[in-house]
């Protein structure tokens, strides 16, 4: 069964609404240029409110180590997810485990991007946008996935209801991510949008 998160969560209620409809894990992103950034009273109060069983991750984009350090302090994240040009050595330096994001487009090498961050749990896939690190909303070419990639993959980039079927039947990814093609606007998510992409998530199952 292909597993999911719902990332960019801002609010205690989006979370729980998330985690009503089967998500397997929720995003917190603790990076000040986005619109979804929370502040660690934010996703505090957001982790304190999950139900057991759903992952809470932090994404952070070429963080120091003081500011990972600092919200590891307060909040017990399960998994760190680096969305810049962070060090294999950096990302695991933390005791927690991590996903690296790959920013894909023609001529970026996955299978030696795969082999660089080994001590990843997985590989987070997105669609490459000059100077954004990640929340476009935009997908990239599926067909750019090498077979045979040594790292579970987590599909993201431009998924919404619509589409995410399509993509796991193609993809055949270990999860998928969402941010925007659930949301009302950016960083408030809507329930319904989100009802909708986990049934179609579902679907791949039955």
């Amino acid at each position: 069964m292909t597993r999911s998160k719902i990332c960019g969560i801002t609010r205690v209620e989006d979370g729980l609404v998330a985690s009503q409809h089967g998500a397997d894990a929720i995003g917190l992103v603790f990076y000040p240029p986005s619109p979804r950034h929370v502040s660690i009273t934010q996703a505090a109060a957001i982790a304190v409110a999950l139900p057991p069983f759903v992952s809470t991750v932090g994404l952070f984009v070429n963080p120091d180590a003081t500011e990972v350090e600092s919200v590891l302090r307060e909040i017990r994240l399960d998994l760190l997810q680096f969305h810049g040009d962070e060090a294999p050595e950096f990302c695991a330096s933390f005791g927690v485990p991590y996903l690296k994001a790959a920013r894909v487009k023609p001529g970026v090498d996955l299978l030696q991007y795969a082999i660089r961050y080994r001590s990843a749990k997985g590989l987070l896939l997105d669609a490459f946008v000059e100077g954004q690190a990640g929340g476009t909303g935009q997908s990239f070419d599926w067909g750019l996935i090498p077979a045979g990639l040594p790292l579970p993959v987590v599909l993201s980039g431009g998924l919404d209801p619509a589409n995410v079927k399509v993509a796991i039947d193609r993809v055949k990814p270990w999860a998928v991510d969402v941010s925007s093609g659930v949301e009302a606007s950016k960083g408030i998510k809507d329930a319904a949008r989100i009802a909708a992409f986990m049934r179609e998530v579902r679907k791949e199952c039955m």
